[in-house]
């Protein structure tokens, strides 16, 4: 029986897509790897008068445990430590589960209930922590394309029916999702690939947004790793025409997953969602430099996750257990 536990913010971005393309409340949990009754006392109690969305499903079930959440004094050290780790972008359960491992703290550990409580009331008096919280940022969007994409016609594309059966179970390294965020005017982009495992993120900038650009910097970006990289599995978007390249260079298998189908990627349009927190919709990105882009794929690597036992991508990635300060 699979036990119970909370959905997150990812889970609902998840949850949204499959409803999107159709999917049964069973199978949704089956993904999840959550009870059938998780899936629909979710949708029960956070759908909103417009249907089913993410980020208002999100803060409602913050405000409910908000609500409930006892008082509990916190020193000037644990706010110290709190505030530090919302300014390096983690979530408050992930600071609360955080806290009880780290060797280099010493003080209590407080739930997440009780420092979303913290961050509301510093809001009430005029500050910005909650500009932390991602939910405060842009909002989360499927991606769309219009007709004239390719979408489906790209040559010897292999499709995700023919992808190994181990890679929908998660548990080797060296499986991937590409995709790309698309700067404003679809001038530039940011090649985004995520380790399906360990949930390392990779990030590349392409001013021009075409096939040989986006091919050029996947090969740069995974031909150094430490590890064997066995698939890839990316959206029919014109800029992977040049899969078969990106295939024979890094000795990888390159799938294609089936058109409006986010919930096959779901990882990376997850990921792709939090990268948004850092490069707004319609943003430039031709603008940011290398150094901000490794700036954002460093936060987001070293973000411990529940998915990981708060363990961070690059721990498990490298197999080292090191606590980050």
């Amino acid at each position: 029986m699979r036990k119970y536990r909370q959905l997150t913010e990812e889970d609902r971005i998840e949850i949204y897509a499959m409803k999107q393309a159709g999917k049964e409340q069973n199978m949704i949990a089956a993904e999840l790897c959550v009870h059938p009754s998780t899936i629909s006392r979710e949708l029960s109690r956070n759908t909103g008068l417009r249907g089913y969305r993410p980020k208002q499903a999100h803060q409602k079930a913050l405000q409910r445990r908000f609500n409930a959440c006892k008082a509990v004094k916190m020193t000037p050290e644990t706010i110290g430590y709190i505030e530090c780790k919302l300014g390096q972008e983690h979530s408050p359960e992930q600071i609360a589960e955080r806290m009880k491992q780290d060797p280099g703290w010493h003080g209590p550990a407080v739930s997440h209930e009780r420092i979303y409580q913290h961050i509301w009331q510093d809001k009430a008096h005029g500050r910005m922590l909650y500009k932390h919280l991602r939910i405060a940022g842009t909002k989360q969007r499927r991606k769309r394309r219009n007709s004239r994409d390719m979408r489906g016609t790209i040559k010897n594309r292999v499709g995700i029916e023919e992808r190994p059966n181990i890679v929908e179970r998660k548990i080797r390294i060296g499986d991937w999702e590409g995709d790309t965020v698309v700067g404003k005017n679809h001038q530039g982009a940011l090649v985004t690939l995520v380790d399906r495992k360990s949930k390392l993120t990779l990030i590349g900038k392409v001013d021009r947004y075409t096939a040989e650009a986006v091919e050029k910097t996947i090969v740069s970006l995974m031909e150094l790793l430490p590890r064997r990289n066995y698939t890839l599995t990316v959206d029919n978007g014109k800029e992977f025409a040049s899969h078969e390249s990106v295939a024979e260079t890094l000795r990888i298998k390159v799938y294609f997953a089936d058109p409006y189908s986010a919930w096959q990627r779901g990882l990376n349009e997850n990921t792709n969602g939090l990268i948004r927190q850092y490069v707004p919709k319609n943003s430039d990105v031709r603008t940011l430099t290398d150094e901000q882009v490794r700036h954002i794929m460093n936060r987001l690597n070293n973000r411990p996750r529940k998915s990981l036992g708060y363990l961070t991508p690059n721990e498990v990635f490298y197999e080292r257990k090191r606590l980050t300060g």
